[in-house]
């Protein structure tokens, strides 16, 4: 630390501005006087630790910040809309009728199958991370196999029927067949036939039923080279025993079939 003193020349009659050095003192401890050594002290905030030791003057501590234990980004617009489909068509309440212990993990796969088209199945865990679905845990690809394999005609069968039992009794049905090309080695139904792509190339078909709403409620498997389906085969699938007791009859040209 220094200060300015300002000196008269008596030469010049001027003041004169002189920075005179000051000697600045550091307390660093005092003298024992036994020994004769310097004992170092610490001065800084020393009262206020014997207030806190003595806790006179406790100061609270101020929180910080609390660690999130789990973040996570979770999709659940579009399953939650199928969600609402399945419980407004009976979908749902139907495979768990038919499917007790798996029918969560059916349902889950559907949605995965639906926003995902066209992506394989192995994908699903990293899919089910990311969006909210039925079963709400991973799906192996081995575990999608099996579960597949699993599902027996019968089942299938009575699912139909329990859909077919939830349309109205004066509702019109639409029926129709797609081809699906495929180079499968191991399924007895590829075959090839008429493809309505214009693909040269073996095909399983697939006929499908409709109510008015656009809704499918059955389909079935045929061999690539069947044309079509005689309705009456299908009617023979689903069976008679809808609560409405309604018969099938098919419009052979528009492949239309109208319930009685």
């Amino acid at each position: 630390m220094s200060s300015i003193i300002q000196r008269l020349d008596k030469r010049t009659g001027t003041h004169m501005s002189m920075n005179q050095p000051r000697s600045k003192r550091v307390l660093i401890g005092k003298l024992d006087p036994d020994t004769g050594k310097v004992v170092p002290t610490d001065g800084r905030g020393k009262r206020r630790k014997e207030r806190l030791q003595q806790g006179a003057d406790a100061i609270p501590v101020k929180q910080g910040p609390i660690p999130a234990l789990r973040t996570e980004r979770v999709f659940y617009g579009a399953t939650y809309l199928f969600d609402q489909i399945g419980e407004l068509t009976g979908v749902r309440a139907d495979l768990k009728v038919c499917f007790p212990d798996t029918y969560k993990q059916i349902l889950s796969i559907a949605y995965y199958l639906i926003l995902e088209d066209e992506t394989p199945l192995y994908r699903f865990s990293k899919w089910g991370k990311l969006h909210r679905h039925p079963y709400g845990k991973d799906i192996s690809s081995q575990r999608s196999g099996e579960l597949f394999r699993s599902i027996t005609e019968e089942q299938k069968m009575k699912f139909f029927r329990l859909q077919g039992e939830r349309r109205s009794e004066n509702e019109y049905w639409a029926y129709d067949t797609t081809s699906i090309s495929g180079y499968s080695e191991t399924l007895r139904q590829v075959k090839y036939g008429k493809n309505k792509d214009g693909d040269h190339l073996p095909q399983i078909n697939l006929a499908i039923l409709f109510e008015e709403s656009s809704l499918p409620f059955y389909y079935r498997k045929l061999a690539g080279n069947i044309p079509d389906i005689v309705c009456r085969n299908m009617k023979r699938s689903i069976g008679n025993t809808s609560r409405s007791g309604r018969l099938l009859s098919a419009a052979s040209q528009s492949h239309t079939v109208r319930t009685r």
